[in-house]
């Protein structure tokens, strides 16, 4: 298969960050810190990774997780504003509005724990009746923020974790 020029470039874009962070000894920052103004490493790196792009510039999020229930992901994503200014962002409504219920984060916060299965979740205090409960396990299936594996089953898909995290990240205050 054809490598894109996107595929390319974030290659180029993990190429750069690696050589960053050995040049730095591997550290990272801490944990809900603040970047100083030398600190902007992965900022450096977007712009170099951007530069043959012209001057729209564009955005990288990314995240090395591990969740309670000892699961990893590690996932990146870069865009450039023009495609993301110019694309509908309709399509995006979906999305965000299944995320826009508090039991419905919940549930994924719940599942994201470990709590698996319909009945696990049935049995917390505040997510409403088994129906309830189902309804919102679906409007977040359908917006792929779900998936089923299995009777009864829930998990939030491995390219899906970081975004979300990401997500509520962007909606702290």
């Amino acid at each position: 298969m054809a490598e894109t020029d996107l595929e390319r470039r974030v290659a180029e874009l993990e190429r750069r960050l690696a050589a960053l962070e050995e040049a730095a000894g591997g550290a990272a920052p801490a944990a809900e810190s603040r970047p100083s103004e030398g600190d902007f490493w992965a900022l450096q790196g977007l712009k170099e990774w951007l530069e043959p792009a012209g001057p729209g510039g564009g955005v990288l999020y990314t995240g090395a997780v591990q969740l309670p229930t000892e699961e990893r992901y590690e996932w990146q994503y870069a865009a450039l504003t023009d495609t993301l200014l110019d694309a509908d962002w309709s399509l995006a409504a979906e999305s965000f509005a299944a995320l826009g219920h508090a039991v419905r984060l919940r549930l994924l916060r719940e599942i994201l724990a470990g709590r698996r299965t319909a009945a696990e979740l049935a049995d917390l205090e505040g997510l409403g009746t088994t129906g309830q409960i189902y309804h919102h396990l679906r409007l977040l299936t359908a917006a792929g923020w779900l998936r089923t594996v299995g009777r009864g089953r829930y998990e939030v898909p491995g390219g899906r974790v970081v975004p979300l995290l990401v997500c509520l990240t962007a909606a702290r205050p």
